[in-house]
């Protein structure tokens, strides 16, 4: 049964949140933002690899046991909808040396909103109360709240 499509469609839903991850290394950690983006219907498949293209080129690590991966530029072509994902890993996941992510925010966007977006990630995410409210999340909710205002800043 489809629903009525509404006046603009959230960022982030409660099926893009998944928390208490595991990942056994940097590359498993940005496969499973991805696919998270796949299975969402925000992105095509091609969209995957140029994530780790990204990477290469720029750690998406921004501080705060944070990162956030997206797709290069040219990548923008496979994003069907903007969306964001967020997957929480407590252990810990080494993201180059000295860094530790326990939170990935993926991200798919097509054209100009990436920048808004990033910019309203980051100041949530530099926000260090914030942040560790978001590191140590227990249910979808607690995210959605705290990462809000990304949704209001997109306009």
């Amino acid at each position: 049964m489809g629903h009525l499509p509404t006046e603009r469609t959230s960022l982030l839903t409660a099926e893009g949140i998944l928390l208490g991850r595991t990942a056994k290394d940097r590359a498993d950690a940005i496969d499973q933002c991805g696919r998270a983006l796949l299975e969402l219907g925000a992105v095509e498949a091609e969209y995957l690899p140029a994530m780790h293209e990204r990477e290469e080129s720029l750690s998406t690590f921004i501080g705060e046991g944070v990162a956030i991966p997206h797709g290069t530029d040219q990548a923008r072509q496979y994003v069907k909808r903007t969306t964001l994902v967020v997957l929480q890993f407590p252990d810990g996941v080494e993201w180059g040396p000295g860094n530790t992510v326990q939170l990935c925010v993926g991200i798919a966007a097509n054209g100009s909103e990436q920048v808004g977006i990033l910019s309203a990630l980051a100041q949530v995410l530099m926000d260090s109360e914030k942040a560790a409210k978001l590191r140590q999340a227990a249910d979808a909710g607690t995210v959605l709240d705290l990462l809000q205002s990304i949704d209001e800043e997109k306009d």
